[in-house]
């Protein structure tokens, strides 16, 4: 019985960038524009053929709170700027589509007492969404390979020195300086060998648009999970994401799901109800991270560091501020690799914290400048970096790193 195959093959450099971006989603195209605007050749890798992740692809259309919820702005630069991009088309608010402008308290000298009551948050047009972040990819000379995949690393000693994928080309390799783990999945992380954690908690869930009587609305499925890796019997099955059968078996229900949920609609509206659009992805919550030097808990909020890069309210409930430090998404074995979104060094509720847009968007800009910067200055690792420097280079960049705003003023 055959039970493995030795294989050796030479694989052909097609192109040498000074950053690679695995993962196209919201955090992967923060990281690539950011690592552009700083000066760097850029190729950003994805393996479906649209940018956005589950914020396009997956219909997750809620681009959720850039503001602490007590009134204070916490989130900014390419985070702010994706916002805004997202609806910059939109005329009126649709409730029906979870379309709406962003809130007028929220524009330039906006009430105050209004933020108070109000969080900066919106919803979009995927499909729009979707083209326009392209387009800005394009605009700021980021290569993009759709229908690509990550496969694996080639070192020189504990370095990347090219990442090995797979598209129509076959297997290619492309030369990099530095390389931003985007995926989602920590898929990078892993063939680097690099320690990470999976959950095995998500569950079958579905956003989807859905005609009923004739009006479009935008229909959300999800059962949710516990945050701690344990499978939540009320939920159904539970699913891993680092594994084949697993990820297939998940993408198999949750559509069984959405259409279990149609033919509910249709009984109740007497027939007259079909789906018109679905996720063509795995919707996956939380499935493998970095383990990285400092892990992000949930006893962290309020707590600033030393290498903080960024800030992030709580989408869940208003108050609590969290700083995202180097700390949390440069790899550990692997100097020359730095994590964004999904996958970075967060544990818990701090994870649950952190998977979603406006993070991502943040944790990406500053992964992406943080890769540029190591280029350019032909530095072995993120280790090397002159923090400060950095910072101050995202604090040109309207990225927000105030203390102040991490402080609990309750406290």
């Amino acid at each position: 019985m055959l039970t493995s195959i030795h294989e050796s093959r030479e694989v052909p450099v097609v192109g040498s960038y000074d950053v690679v971006v695995a993962g196209g989603g919201i955090a992967g195209v923060a990281a690539a524009l950011a690592a552009a605007r700083a000066g760097s050749r850029v190729c950003l890798l994805e393996r479906y053929c649209a940018l956005g992740g589950l914020a396009t692809i997956g219909n997750v259309i809620i681009y959720l709170p850039l503001c602490d919820g007590r009134g204070r702005q916490v989130s900014a630069g390419i985070c702010e700027e994706f916002i805004r991009l997202s609806v910059d088309d939109v005329e009126t608010t649709l409730p029906h589509l979870r379309i709406e402008k962003i809130p007028s308290c929220w524009e330039p000298g906006g009430d105050p007492d209004e933020r108070l009551r109000r969080r900066y948050r919106t919803g979009y047009n995927p499909v729009t969404f979707a083209y326009k972040l392209e387009r800005l990819l394009l605009r700021n000379r980021v290569r993009i390979l759709f229908d690509t995949r990550v496969c694996a690393v080639d070192k020189d000693g504990d370095r990347i020195r090219a990442v090995i994928v797979e598209n129509k080309s076959g297997r290619v390799a492309l030369a990099c300086q530095a390389v931003v783990d985007a995926s989602g999945d920590a898929d990078v992380c892993h063939v680097a060998g690099e320690q990470t954690v999976s959950l095995r908690s998500n569950v079958r869930s579905g956003w989807y648009y859905v005609v009923e009587k004739g009006e479009v609305k935008l229909a959300s499925l999800t059962k949710i999970p516990r945050d701690d890796g344990r499978r939540a019997p009320e939920s159904g099955r539970n699913y891993r994401g680092d594994d084949g059968g697993e990820v297939t078996a998940m993408i198999l229900d949750s559509r069984q799901f959405i259409m279990e949920d149609v033919a509910r609609r249709g009984a109740a509206c007497g027939g007259l109800a079909y789906p018109i659009n679905v996720p063509m992805l795995a919707s996956f919550r939380m499935s493998r991270r970095l383990v990285g030097a400092r892990t992000l808990r949930e006893r962290d909020c309020h707590r600033w560091f030393d290498d903080t890069l960024g800030l992030t309210g709580d989408w869940r409930k208003p108050g609590p501020v969290y700083s995202l430090p180097l700390s949390i998404l440069a790899a550990v074995r692997t100097p020359n690799l730095i994590t964004a979104g999904r996958c970075i060094s967060a544990a818990g509720r701090a994870w649950d914290v952190t998977r979603v847009i406006p993070t991502c968007a943040v944790t990406g800009e500053a992964a992406g400048a943080a890769a540029a910067a190591l280029a350019r200055d032909g530095l072995k690792g993120f280790g090397d970096l002159d923090v400060p420097r950095l910072q101050a280079y995202l604090k040109r960049h309207r990225v927000i790193l105030d203390p102040r705003l991490v402080k609990d003023p309750s406290a």
